[in-house]
């Protein structure tokens, strides 16, 4: 591997606002997100999503395991909005969030973070990392 070679992986936070309050308290609303995501990013779930639902007017938690790393959700129909992390510790195409949040949850403005996160640099950093065990 030459020492130039980054391993690197992308995250996405996520904060979508605006939306339709009835869509974040519904269970069925959020899996069909989490599906549309899976599908449109040919992501690899590794078990079923966990779900966790909150007295009225509260909202739902949601955490879906993937081979890539992760996908939650938590949602704030009192205030309209949603807050959603992905994490692929593999190269992704970019998602259309705002497209895709206005249509799935009525989100009239999303702010979306992308993050490289670099867990690996080569052969080099290896060895950083091997003298500072010692």
């Amino acid at each position: 591997m030459p020492l130039s070679e980054h391993h690197t992986g992308r995250e996405w936070i996520v904060e979508a606002y605006g939306c339709d309050p009835v869509r974040l308290a519904d269970p069925a609303a959020l899996r069909a997100l989490f599906d549309a995501i899976v599908l449109e990013l040919s992501l690899h779930p590794v078990g079923e999503p966990v779900w966790h639902q909150f007295p009225a007017p509260g909202g739902l938690t949601g955490l879906l395991m993937l081979a890539e790393s992760h996908l939650t959700v938590h949602t704030f129909p009192e205030h309209a909005s949603a807050c959603l992390n992905l994490f692929c510790c593999t190269p992704r195409a970019p998602w259309a969030w705002e497209a895709r949040l206005a249509a799935l949850l009525g989100a009239q403005r999303v702010a979306m973070r992308e993050l490289a996160r670099e867990y690996a640099r080569g052969p080099v950093r290896a060895a950083m990392l091997d003298e500072a065990v010692r």
